[in-house]
């Protein structure tokens, strides 16, 4: 017995697997860098020691706008990010990390699995030259929509405005004359009190608080418009992952699916407690105005159509995701008992 089980696991793991992953968010952060230090720890775990995965916390060992071409070059075999931040180099990429006044997280997971989008971002990546496969293995629901030192009224209040905004919510903001810029979250604090930027966005209630803007400016609104869902992934050289035995990546892929849920659920077990604590350190949650926000949706679609017409990944990726919300909203709509009962 003890012969066939060695022989059994043998052929399973072939070859141990060592992977070196710089992740662009501190794994203290609930729902967006908590799911890269528990993946780490359930491969290991999952695959009686076959899969060992070190994770370095952000700069550590790469800095984290570099993930992604750390990994496609070979210098890290695998990489955990939010892989908006590469939209330079991959137009169509946002589009599997936040979409302005996208798909709810139930909505995002639905397509990605079940409606080709795993395998479009994998396209997607190759068709512009990068060596990576890369696997969903965290989602959180929506952000806020920022923290300002004076609430947003009119689409005139983003005009000149020094934010930090990312991915195709920072191209809306540009249309309506802000100025976008991009740091890494744990820049944010510094730049705020120094008055670098004006404003920031980042992520969701249970974690903005950690990283402490409320101590600087006191307006948070919402909703997050720009971010309805957020998701991060896995990223892995794809000549690693071409040598991983099928059951490495069996266990990769069900370690991340399972990121995935325990992600979003972290977020919603902790965001509401953080914003009902809100008022009691004298921060401002405000509604952005509906008007407000339909002209924010005009000029999204704008935004989006623009892109479409640039890119043709963009293009056939937003048509997908476009075809599958028409047939979503009818049970979104229906299904769901309102908020408000």
């Amino acid at each position: 017995m003890a012969g066939a089980i060695a022989l059994t696991t043998g052929s399973a793991f072939a070859d141990d697997l060592r992977w070196k992953m710089p992740v662009a968010f501190a794994t203290n952060l609930p729902g967006l860098g908590s799911p890269a230090a528990w993946v780490a720890d359930n491969l290991t775990t999952a695959s009686d020691g076959s899969i060992q995965v070190r994770v370095y916390e952000p700069g550590k060992l790469v800095p984290p706008f570099d993930i992604l071409q750390s990994v496609s070059d070979g210098k890290v075999s695998a990489g955990y990010t939010w892989i908006g931040y590469d939209q330079g180099k991959v137009p169509a990429i946002p589009l599997f990390a936040a979409v302005p006044f996208g798909m709810k997280p139930p909505a995002y997971i639905g397509w990605y699995y079940f409606g080709g989008g795993h395998e479009m971002l994998q396209e997607t990546y190759a068709n512009k030259g990068f060596n990576v496969h890369a696997q969903l293995c965290g989602i959180i629901g929506p952000e806020t929509a920022g923290w300002y030192s004076e609430p947003i009224e009119t689409l005139e209040d983003y005009k000149g405005l020094k934010i930090r905004f990312a991915g195709l919510g920072g191209k809306v903001l540009e249309k309506l004359g802000a100025s976008v810029t991009m740091m890494p979250g744990g820049e944010l604090y510094q730049a705020l009190e120094k008055g670098t930027i004006d404003a920031t966005e980042f992520s969701m209630p249970a974690i903005d608080q950690i990283l402490g803007f409320n101590q600087v400016v006191k307006y948070n609104l919402f909703p997050g418009w720009h971010q309805q869902f957020t998701a991060q992934y896995m990223l892995i050289n794809k000549d690693e992952w071409a040598r991983a035995t099928e059951a490495q990546k069996a266990l990769v892929e069900a370690s991340c699916t399972a990121a995935t849920t325990r992600g979003l659920a972290e977020g919603e077990y902790k965001n509401g407690k953080v914003l009902a604590e809100f008022q009691d350190k004298g921060v401002q949650a405000d509604q952005i105005p509906r008007d407000v926000l339909l002209k924010l949706r005009e000029v999204t679609q704008e935004v989006l159509e623009e892109e479409a017409s640039k890119d043709a990944d963009f293009k056939r990726v937003y048509e997908s995701q476009q075809e599958f919300m028409e047939s979503y909203k009818i049970w979104d709509t229906r299904a769901y008992v309102p908020a408000d009962l």
